[in-house]
């Protein structure tokens, strides 16, 4: 399993409200990702940058879906480049879904 943390720098004509209700509507879309995982939204509590940190099945995978239309409409709406981190995920702690570890391929 992959984690990859994504964070790019808001711009200041983008809104708190504006990127809450962006990520609202597009939450649903990355459930049809192959081999999408789970993405928390996270904003800076100085709203300064945003982003996400998705987890992924493979490395394959994430690399596929940041290469794609993803990276265009990032670059589009907030004009500027992703910084993307990839992580190997070894365990999960989920105070709703308990412990998971190891974490296997």
């Amino acid at each position: 399993m992959i984690t990859a943390l994504v964070i790019y720098d808001m711009p200041k004509s983008i809104t708190r409200e504006q990127c809450l209700a962006h990520y609202h509507k597009i939450a649903p879309g990355f459930l049809e990702a192959p081999g999408f995982v789970r993405k928390q939204f996270i904003y800076d509590v100085e709203g300064k940058i945003a982003g996400g940190a998705y987890m992924w099945e493979t490395l394959a995978h994430a690399k596929a879906f940041y290469s794609g239309p993803w990276l265009a409409g990032i670059k589009e709406r907030y004009g500027n480049e992703p910084r993307i981190t990839y992580f190997e995920t070894f365990a999960i702690a989920d105070k709703k879904d308990g412990l998971s570890f190891p974490i296997t391929k």
